[in-house]
């Protein structure tokens, strides 16, 4: 009797394996197959991370210009201002389809001409920073006047009917060594809306980094007031740092 309960129990529990085998091989199919499903699905349905921007004004020109060479003369890691890191004020970042692109295009352009950029004047009236760790990215801010906060608003609805939430890093020009950067960079054009908008927007032109000490300093000094406006438009898709890395359009205005 005992050698037939002892034969009974071998035997549920090779049942029981064989049962753990087959539903651990089918979770490994079904996970494969979702995985090559949102692959396929990435690739039928691409997204593109973009930056809609305005391209400032020789005035401004020369003043970044200026404050890039202070800055990479104490800091000669940070960035030159040239084609992958173009001088713009940010209008607005976005997740948007990649074969609405032309649409965006057209609804940007709309939304620019009827608001008159190149008659647009700004105030630049500070530097700032935003500290990365032991350092910072700098840039001269431009006062929020209604009419650029505006104009925001009126670039966030142009582009809202082609927009998705979030995007993966395919969406950018490239990735970047760390993917909490990534990851960082994702939250941050995600959000954009409604974090960098509205009451929350501040126009200015990044223009190099430093040293937190050093900016902090320089943040300090006095700025000489300046008026500038933009001499065109872009869209953008954003690289690696949110970097305005690739031109997809381009307007000049006369």
């Amino acid at each position: 009797m005992k050698s037939d309960l002892m034969a009974l129990s071998y035997a549920g529990r090779e049942h029981q394996m064989a049962y753990v085998k087959v539903w651990l091989g089918l979770s490994l199919c079904l996970a494969l197959l979702l995985g090559r499903a949102a692959a396929s699905s990435a690739q039928q349905n691409p997204i593109t991370a973009i930056d809609v921007l305005l391209e400032p004004d020789a005035t401004m020109l020369k003043h970044a210009e200026a404050n890039n060479a202070r800055l990479l003369a104490v800091y000669p890691k940070g960035f030159a201002l040239d084609a992958t890191h173009r001088p713009h004020i940010t209008m607005v970042q976005r997740f948007v389809r990649t074969a609405d692109l032309d649409q965006v295009y057209a609804a940007v352009g709309k939304a620019l001409a009827a608001a008159n950029v190149r008659a647009l004047k700004l105030e630049a009236f500070k530097y700032y920073y935003v500290p990365v760790g032991a350092v910072g990215v700098a840039g001269i801010c431009a006062k929020a006047t209604p009419e650029i906060i505006k104009l925001q608003a009126d670039l966030i609805a142009a582009v809202k009917p082609f927009t998705v939430k979030t995007g993966s890093i395919d969406a950018f020009t490239a990735p970047q060594d760390d993917p909490a950067t990534d990851a960082a960079l994702i939250r941050y054009v995600s959000t954009f809306v409604p974090k960098m908008s509205g009451e929350n927007f501040n126009p200015h032109v990044s223009t190099g980094v430093a040293p937190t000490a050093y900016l902090n300093k320089m943040r300090a000094e006095p700025f000489a007031p300046f008026t500038f406006s933009s001499q065109g438009a872009a869209v953008y898709q954003l690289g690696p740092f949110g970097t305005a890395a690739k031109n997809l359009k381009e307007w000049k205005f006369d």
